[in-house]
């Protein structure tokens, strides 16, 4: 007898709490669940977007958010670019706006003048001076212009 009126003597948990706590407990894990398939993706696909932006270089073939495929001509700042959308044709376009790199030019090479081992210069001449210290021919330094310029030389 003494069970039965200790038992009763307890203080019950109040209904509306625990409720209070399932709900609680729902909404969190719901959360959770929307973070890692919803947010957290998102952010890594604008971290990769940003970084991006910050490698453009000078003869990237890129895609603007408007459908426009062009190629960086020049990289005025970090908000903008120049682009070529047909021959002659150069607009600047903020950053922001270049959805994709579809072609990614290779960074130049820096090739070594002279040989490092014996210290002789290895590097073709410009062109053909005459001992008296007279002016170069032209040959070369045409060649050299070309070769600067690419296939774009008009």
């Amino acid at each position: 007898m003494t069970f039965i009126s200790i038992a009763h003597a307890q203080t019950a948990i109040p209904q509306g709490t625990t409720e209070f706590l399932n709900t609680l407990l729902m909404f969190g894990l719901i959360f959770l669940v929307f973070y890692f398939l919803v947010i957290r993706p998102q952010q890594k696909k604008l971290k990769q977007h940003r970084e991006m932006l910050t490698a453009l270089r000078r003869g990237d073939r890129i895609v603007t958010s408007g459908g426009i495929i062009s190629l960086v001509t020049k990289v005025v700042n970090d908000q903008e670019v120049v682009v070529e959308i047909a021959d002659n044709v150069r607009v600047r376009v903020v950053r922001e706006t270049i959805a994709r790199v579809i072609a990614k030019t290779e960074p130049a090479r820096i090739e070594p003048v002279g040989d490092q081992t014996t210290g002789e210069d290895t590097s073709p001449a410009l062109g053909n001076a005459d001992a008296q210290g007279g002016e170069a021919t032209g040959e070369g330094s045409a060649a050299g212009l070309k070769k600067l310029l690419g296939s774009r030389s008009k």
